[in-house]
């Protein structure tokens, strides 16, 4: 038994054909999906990047207990215990936030490769490098979160200039280099017959921003009424842009998700052409979508877990031996699963410090999943939804953007946006109208329960070492 988990960051399950989209190309995750188990309601719980990879390889809940910081010492996390079975491992990545010092995301793995320059990674640092701003729109630079200085938005985005400036054609792209470093490992693993027990984690930071794909993949989502310069990456309040700005930018991610989709199509052909198929377990998903004019905002510049930023893809092809194919399943799964599911898959027991399932009764139609999906910011906010409602409250109003009062809403999990080219904000959302007022006692039932859950949930050793070093932290800018 093989597996490989794929995660494609800020990846919207709604920008998917398998998930109702009539008008994005992504026809080879489409052909995936329908070879596979498609789990409808997937949310991930703690967001955004860091915490969710430390719920992925911890098969843990972090939203009690920390936020953006690296794995700790005692952290039990995937990779390790596999090691410990014999099982090969490998970690392909270009998520630049993972590699940086001292965040540990490569403990256990036995092979780890970085791929270099995504967002402003300091990876091209020679400033002779030339580039030209004036190809580009400046709200590219345009602050995106409160108190954020243009300057530094500014450098940033040269950065990513200077690290992209030796490129020269698609093979170039991130999701390239990403997908064909996994390709060369699996050749490498098979031609040394070291292909029968191994896991692989490929960790690819498109479709997030910069939203720079070949022209081609532009070409398929026009928006006449724009004249302007390209907009890769500028974000923050929508009361800053034009329509015409917003439905550009919509544009220029839908270009990227089908770059990504024709990309990991050649990885899911190399598997193919490589006789893995047979053996090998496939886990595709998202850390999380992307507000991209929802709620009044471009990008994650709120920490606001509606349904737009929160509800992910989730989709795992099991071994042709095993034959269950094209199986849709709507109770609630999350990140935290990953690793039991993994481990299950390798027949391996789940450790107890692990509060995520095994996701194989499920799969097979023994057991039911959740009632119900959280997803949330640590100290920030917390939501919860059941199918039909969703609730959201807010920890820290001035750290949540100023929002203080719980808001309940009816929800359309299977919202689809129209193309960008017809998308208007607020209108097309699957979160409009906040019913807390009219409908006091479900925004109560719901608040119970998602309180409930929390609470709870017990910290791991790892979350006693985080929790202690935050203690620790806000007590010496305390005294200072």
């Amino acid at each position: 038994m093989n597996v490989i988990v794929i995660v494609e960051d800020s990846l919207r399950k709604d920008h998917l054909g398998c998930y109702g989209n009539e008008w994005i190309k992504t026809p080879n995750m489409d052909r995936f999906a329908a070879e596979s188990i498609v789990f409808d309601s997937a949310y991930s719980e703690g967001l955004p990047t860091i915490p969710m990879r430390v719920a992925l390889l911890t098969g843990r809940y972090t939203l009690p207990f920390r936020g953006w910081q690296p794995l700790e010492q005692l952290d039990v996390v995937l990779p390790e215990v596999l090691w410990d079975k014999g099982i090969t491992t490998a970690l392909i990545s270009d998520t630049y936030h993972m590699h940086k010092p001292q965040m540990g995301f490569s403990r256990g793995f036995d092979y780890v490769e970085w791929i270099r320059g995504q967002e402003s990674d300091p990876w091209i640092v020679d400033l002779n490098v030339k580039i030209d701003l004036s190809k580009y729109s400046e709200k590219n630079w345009h602050p995106a979160y409160p108190g954020q200085s243009p300057s530094i938005v500014k450098e940033q985005f040269m950065q990513y200039l200077r690290n992209r400036a030796h490129w020269k054609s698609e093979e170039d792209h991130h999701i390239a280099r990403v997908i064909e470093a996994s390709i060369r490992w699996l050749e490498r693993i098979v031609s040394n017959g070291k292909h029968e027990r191994f896991f692989l984690l490929i960790d690819s930071f498109d479709p997030h921003e910069p939203w720079d794909p070949p022209e081609e993949y532009l070409d398929m989502y026009p928006v006449p009424e724009y004249d302007g310069l390209p907009i890769i990456w500028g974000g923050g309040s929508i009361d800053d842009w034009s329509l015409a700005e917003i439905r550009h930018v919509r544009a220029q991610y839908a270009g990227t998700v089908s770059l990504c989709d024709k990309w990991t199509g050649l990885l899911f052909e190399k598997l193919d052409e490589l006789g893995l198929f047979e053996d090998t377990a496939i886990i595709f998903l998202s850390d999380h979508g992307e507000p991209l004019g929802e709620h009044g905002i471009i990008k994650k510049v709120r920490p606001w877990p509606y349904d737009e930023l929160s509800h992910i893809p989730f989709i795992i092809r099991l071994p042709d031996k095993v034959g269950i194919r094209n199986k849709r399943i709507r109770s609630f799964v999350g990140v935290q699963d990953v690793a039991p599911t993994v481990l299950g898959l390798f027949g391996i027991d789940v450790p107890k410090v692990m509060q995520g399932r095994n996701l194989m009764p499920v799969m097979r139609g023994e057991e039911d999943g959740a009632t119900f999906g959280i997803s949330g910011y640590y100290r920030r906010a917390w939501s919860i939804r059941d199918g039909k409602w969703s609730f959201y409250m807010w920890l820290e109003p001035k750290r949540a953007g100023d929002k203080e009062k719980p808001e309940l809403y009816r929800y359309d999990p299977n919202f689809v946006p129209p193309e960008p080219a017809k998308y208007e904000p607020y209108r097309h959302q699957s979160e409009k109208e906040v019913l807390t007022d009219e409908e006091t006692e479900k925004a109560d039932e719901m608040e119970k329960k998602l309180r409930g859950f929390i609470t709870s949930l017990s910290p791991s050793p790892g979350d006693l070492m985080a929790m202690e070093f935050e203690k620790r932290h806000m007590s010496l800018q305390h005294r200072a």
